[in-house]
């Protein structure tokens, strides 16, 4: 079955059931997209980078977290010790995708090593780089980017033990490169990713209903755990424990329980609350990250209070002033300073904190605040926005309510995805509150 029909199969499910695909299935997508991957983009990002041969060294359960997204799809982890070597050669337009292993790295790379004719793995690493000769050789180490600095010291050490001198000038950090492949989304990844995060609106849509919560009864631990049931249940997995909050009048909550670090926990949901979650899944490769609110109505209630909806709708006035000053090349400092300082020009109260998303959760790429680094965030932050990359656009705005006496934040976090035409969320973002039990009304644009 070709890919497009799997992804239109598996989009058919979703909307009938959220019945998602097969193991078998699954694999297919997996490496037909890493095979797309390495086939067109990562020559492109070699090219960009100045790095004409990329090494990654792993053994196995102690992975590079690069070289994890490259596993192929029946690889569950690296085997013995996995040697892979990327040799671009751009006068031929080339990209040479080698393994120095006892196996064939699935499909998508061929095993360069005959252990009978070379016992030594590392020798036969050295006489690939010398018959290639290359003019800079890229290794995954870098100071500030986790994900790029998947070279373990022995690794490391080993290698530089073997690499003839006349080529120990050519290594240099791979950082660019690695975040590049793990921040670049390509156009079939996009299609998956908007079943992704359309799996993950449903969700929370079915935590937050009246199927769910009885409001007087279930506590928010309740629904968290509901929720991790429910990936179980479909055969998905989570890349972080969910949390759902609630925000309620003054003489019912400590206005210091609704800090980031002392949400009170196993509340009992009441009527009138307003109820917050932190939720996101992992399926095909990929992971979502969502903030969403719902409001718990009140006896002969239809809708939430009007102070309420407003509230959301600065919500989404903070989103917009956000994203409309995302543009290629900007770093995510100068994109922060520019956001926080126009909405507060426009009489918000705004806190932005967006990571990139992707590969991982908190992936590799330009940082947008940090919830505790409202003034910046050294080196990550200093990393220029790039095209074809998707974001968790996690921000709230605090906005003082009369009614309750207080003041409430309105936290939101949907995936947004950059690229050549601007920004758009993937599966859009909520522009209503749900409500508790659930008003037949269209939640997001």
């Amino acid at each position: 079955m070709k890919l497009i029909q799997l992804l239109f199969l598996s989009f058919i499910f979703n909307l009938n059931a959220q019945q998602i695909l097969t193991e078998r299935q699954r694999a297919e997508v997996v490496d037909n997209i890493l095979k797309d991957r390495f086939d067109n983009l990562l020559p492109n990002l070699m090219d960009k980078t100045d790095i004409d041969m990329w090494i990654l060294i792993s053994r196995e359960y102690n992975e590079d977290p690069v070289l994890k997204t490259m596993l192929p799809a029946t690889w569950l982890n690296a085997r013995r010790r996995t040697i892979l070597v990327f040799y671009r050669n751009k006068e031929n337009n080339t990209i040479e995708k080698l393994a120095v292993a006892r196996y064939n790295f699935g499909e998508n790379i061929v095993s360069a090593w005959d252990k009978e004719k070379e016992p030594n793995q590392w020798k036969r690493l050295i006489e690939i780089i010398k018959e290639r000769d290359p003019k800079s050789i890229g290794l995954n180490y870098s100071e500030h980017f986790n994900i790029a600095d998947g070279l373990v010291k022995t690794d490391y050490d080993a290698f530089m033990s073997y690499l003839p001198k006349e080529y120990t000038s050519k290594v240099i950090s791979a950082e660019k490169l690695a975040i590049g492949w793990i921040e670049t989304r390509t156009e079939t990844e996009m299609v998956v990713y908007n079943q992704l995060v359309d799996i993950t609106h449903n969700i929370i849509a079915e935590a937050f209903s009246e199927k769910v919560i009885t409001p007087g009864v279930t506590t928010t631990s309740d629904v968290e755990w509901w929720m991790r049931d429910k990936v179980t249940s479909l055969g998905l997995e989570t890349w972080f424990h969910p949390t759902v909050d609630v925000q309620r009048t003054a003489k019912e909550i400590d206005e210091d329980q609704y800090a980031f670090s002392n949400r009170p926990e196993d509340m009992v949901i009441l009527p009138g609350d307003l109820v917050h979650c932190d939720f996101g899944i992992s399926y095909l490769r990929l992971n979502t990250d969502c903030q969403e609110l719902a409001y718990v109505l009140k006896p002969k209630e239809t809708e939430p209070p009007k102070f309420l909806i407003d509230a959301l709708k600065d919500g989404n006035r903070v989103q917009d002033i956000f994203t409309s000053n995302f543009k290629t090349g900007k770093t995510g400092n100068m994109i922060l300073k520019e956001s926080l300082d126009e909405a507060k020009n426009k009489g918000l109260k705004p806190s932005i904190y967006t990571h990139p998303l992707g590969s991982y959760g908190h992936s590799s790429g330009t940082t947008l605040g940090m919830w505790d680094s409202q003034g910046g965030v050294p080196f990550t932050g200093d990393y220029p926005l790039h095209e074809n990359t998707v974001y968790a656009i996690e921000l709230n705005t605090t906005v003082n309510i009369p009614e309750w006496k207080r003041d409430i934040r309105i936290m939101l976090e949907e995936a947004g995805f950059w690229g050549k035409d601007g920004f758009r969320y993937v599966n859009g973002r909520q522009t209503k509150l749900m409500t508790i039990p659930r008003a037949q009304e269209h939640l997001r644009n």
